[in-house]
């Protein structure tokens, strides 16, 4: 029979795993760092640059504390190791102790460097800034987001972790930890990968799936890849 330490390890791995990646049934179940923190999030509706500053902010922080959650955890599934006590624990742990302390401490920092300024230094800003008029700002041109996400006619695909979000003005692909942006008149696209499958669920047709590089004129723009599906010809 497994040990409390190894089923603890085993059971914590899956869990960690599966709050990061968030599959259907996390999702599901509310175990997602946009419901457990929607309070504080707002809503992506209302306002979509504001609400992904925080959410990208939050979900670094919550997933830089997984380490330390796992040390906690093992304090109690293997107390024979009087874990609680770094100073009389083995190197290794007290090591992997330092490690899950340093990652939050480090994600810490950066959040609060991207919180200056109103927000003005985090990447998705520092995008935005880059499409702003003379004498405006990225706040301009987030308002200007914000107003046609809010539009019906928007176009939105996805999983959670990587959707891809097309508007009037904007091509969005949101993921985990940031978001990328650009503007449709200025981007380029380049199908850069297309694997062919045999049939579609839904018409039994043969498909291929497509790997598209969005790159932007202005090279300022990170550039960014979207996947999609289409009938093959």
């Amino acid at each position: 029979m497994d040990s409390p330490e190894v089923t603890f390890t085993l059971a914590y791995l899956v869990f960690a795993v599966c709050f990061v990646f968030t599959p259907t049934e996390f999702h599901s179940a509310g175990l997602t760092v946009q419901n457990l923190l929607s309070g504080w999030l707002g809503s992506e509706d209302a306002a979509f640059v504001p609400y992904h500053l925080r959410r990208t902010a939050a979900t670094l922080l919550c997933h830089s504390l997984l380490p330390l959650g796992y040390y906690v955890g093992m304090c109690f599934a293997a107390s024979e190791k009087q874990l609680y006590y770094p100073s009389q624990t083995p190197e290794t742990w007290r090591a992997f102790l330092l490690l899950a302390l340093m990652l939050p401490a480090i994600a810490c920092t950066l959040i609060y460097y991207w919180s200056r300024d109103h927000w003005a230094r985090h990447p998705l800003a520092r995008t935005l800034a880059l499409y702003a008029l003379p004498r405006s700002g990225w706040q301009a041109v987030a308002s200007s987001v914000n107003t046609e996400f809010r539009r019906i006619d928007k176009f939105a695909t996805g999983v959670p972790g990587a959707r891809v979000i097309v508007t009037d003005t904007w091509v969005m692909k949101v993921t985990t930890y940031r978001v990328h942006v650009a503007q449709q008149q200025d981007v380029r696209l380049t199908v850069t990968e297309a694997q062919q499958h045999e049939l579609s669920p839904d018409s039994h047709l043969p498909v291929q799936l497509l790997t598209i590089r969005v790159a932007s004129a202005n090279p300022a723009v990170p550039a960014f890849h979207i996947r999609t599906w289409r009938h093959a010809s």
